[in-house]
């Protein structure tokens, strides 16, 4: 079934079973991403090419990586799985105990709130995806599993909206601004359904790279807004499940929701840019599109330092703690190195910047708990 008539099925399957069937078709629903892109990519941004020919150069090292030290990436998982957990949540203003991370993410200990509730939440559909990616298709149910799992069994989990909402913009001085008015409440299971779909339908008919289509469902998604809330969340996890569908499993030992909360700005930013005019169809998905890709190749960039480095893994946090230094832009405190790896003890952290600093790589500005420290002039 071509993409158009794929469009037209859902449209009318859910007109006719909802009784909205003789509203002007201007006026429903139109997948304007992925719906333009069934018309095949007349071109392609120099840029956009440039990250997909890293990118399947970085897919033909991962086997290889994978299969050659295989016990050395069990730390990586785990500290991607919580630094996944966190980050995402932490995006949206959920929040957890620091000193209590680990035990969280890895452990089983009763909840003491509901932020709590939602990182264990999200850890739980994190573990789903890693565990059973082929055996989950990207279908409206998945979706909503997905977000009943983020969400931590909230009232309306698994529940599509039932009010318009819009994404406001609220500043430091207490003003609000529209960014985006996003699909009507009434709209929403058809927007859903359709581009469902038309996932489905690229995949099929290979309109275009599938990353790219990856980056346009996420694009889609998000303007749909088809949740009270936990939509980043979802996107989030969509995106991941989307990258194993299609062989890019990087996001298994580097977060990419951690990689996403480092560009938090750049990703308001590229989103913003691209929603405009999206209801209309005469968006540029270019920039979200190139940020994700952005995303995905630093990825593997730091998966293949990271992999490379790691002696054992008995020494695999002592790396990660190195590793996390080695990205400092400038000064940095312990609780720096703390915050990029909550899984790692704090006197671990301690025992890596001595031993550093021995070998003149690293140097200590000050005194007492709050000292700062710096990396050393030509130290790698």
């Amino acid at each position: 079934m071509c993409a158009s008539n794929i469009f037209n099925h859902c449209r009318f399957v859910y007109a006719y079973q909802t009784g909205t069937w003789g509203i002007p078709a201007v006026e429903l629903t139109k997948m304007n991403t992925l719906e333009r892109f069934s018309a095949g990519l007349k071109e392609v941004p120099a840029g956009i090419s440039w990250y997909l020919a890293d990118l399947g150069e970085a897919l033909g090292r991962q086997q290889l990586y994978t299969r050659q030290a295989p016990q050395r990436l069990r730390a990586l998982r785990e500290h991607a799985l919580i630094e996944s957990a966190v980050s995402s949540n932490r995006i949206e203003g959920v929040t957890v105990d620091k000193s209590r991370v680990r035990t969280l993410i890895l452990g089983k200990s009763l909840l003491r709130d509901r932020d709590e509730e939602e990182v264990r939440g999200y850890r739980d559909a994190l573990q789903l995806i890693h565990s059973q990616a082929a055996k989950l298709p990207l279908s409206e149910t998945v979706i909503r599993k997905l977000h009943r799992m983020a969400r931590g069994g909230i009232w309306d989990a698994g529940k599509y909206k039932e009010k318009d909402t819009d994404i406001v913009e609220r500043s430091a001085e207490g003003g609000e601004r529209i960014r985006f008015r996003t699909v009507p409440a009434a709209r929403t299971a058809e927007a859903m359904s359709s581009l469902a779909a038309l996932w489905k339908g690229c995949l099929r008919e290979r309109w275009a790279h599938p990353l790219i289509a990856a980056a346009a469902f996420n694009l889609d998604f998000l303007c749909i807004h088809p949740f009270r809330d936990g939509n980043g969340r979802v996107s989030r996890l969509l995106l991941l499940l989307q990258c194993y569908h299609v062989g890019f499993e990087v996001g298994r030992y580097i977060s990419l929701e951690r990689l996403i909360e480092q560009n938090k700005d750049r990703y308001y930013e590229t989103l913003e840019l691209s929603s405009k005019r999206w209801h209309e169809g005469r968006h540029d998905p270019w920039p979200y599109i190139g940020y994700l890709l952005y995303i995905l190749k630093a990825a593997y960039r730091e998966f293949e330092e990271r992999v490379g480095r790691i002696a054992s893994p008995r020494g695999a946090k002592t790396e990660l703690v190195s590793a996390a230094i080695a990205r400092q832009p400038g000064p940095f405190r312990v609780a720096d190195l703390q915050r990029e790896c909550p899984g790692v003890s704090i006197d671990l952290i301690r025992h890596v910047l001595k031993k550093l600093r021995a070998q003149a790589r690293v140097k200590c500005l000050g005194r007492g708990q709050n000292a700062q420290w710096s990396r050393a002039r030509g130290a790698k």
